[in-house]
């Protein structure tokens, strides 16, 4: 079997923002593959499969435990400043860190931190998702 990466399946782009992210997430990493595809399922149990797209789509969730007030200040900036990732609005590159590869990503979703009690100048990032664009 081989192995393979999401680096293999993706397109070389450029980001629109030249800046990699490389926090390395402290709980949890996700990786979400699929291909634009329509599954349409008939009464008589066929089935029949409609690809709108020929390349593959990945996504992922990264969690941050504890982070300090410099990392978090780094991501809050990145998602918020309109020269930057302007939140959804634009690409920049992302450190994997466990396949040793840099992605071209964008935010899929709003920015959410939380701080606990007893942690002060600490605050974590319950989840980040990210769509994965291409790769560098």
């Amino acid at each position: 079997m081989a192995a393979a990466e999401m680096y293999d399946y993706l397109p070389t782009v450029t980001p629109d923002y030249d800046y990699t992210l490389n926090i390395a997430p402290t709980s949890m990493l996700v990786e979400e593959g699929n291909r634009k595809q329509e599954l349409i399922q008939f009464d008589d149990n066929n089935d029949k499969v409609i690809t709108i797209g020929s390349t593959p789509r990945f996504k992922v969730t990264l969690q941050w435990q504890h982070l300090t007030s410099d990392d978090s200040g780094t991501i809050l900036d990145l998602y918020f400043d309109s020269s930057k990732a302007n939140g959804m609005a634009k690409t920049f590159k992302w450190a994997h860190p466990t396949d040793g590869h840099t992605y071209v990503v964008r935010f899929a979703e709003p920015l959410r931190r939380s701080y606990k009690a007893g942690f002060v100048g600490r605050s974590s990032i319950e989840q980040i998702v990210l769509n994965v664009v291409g790769k560098v």
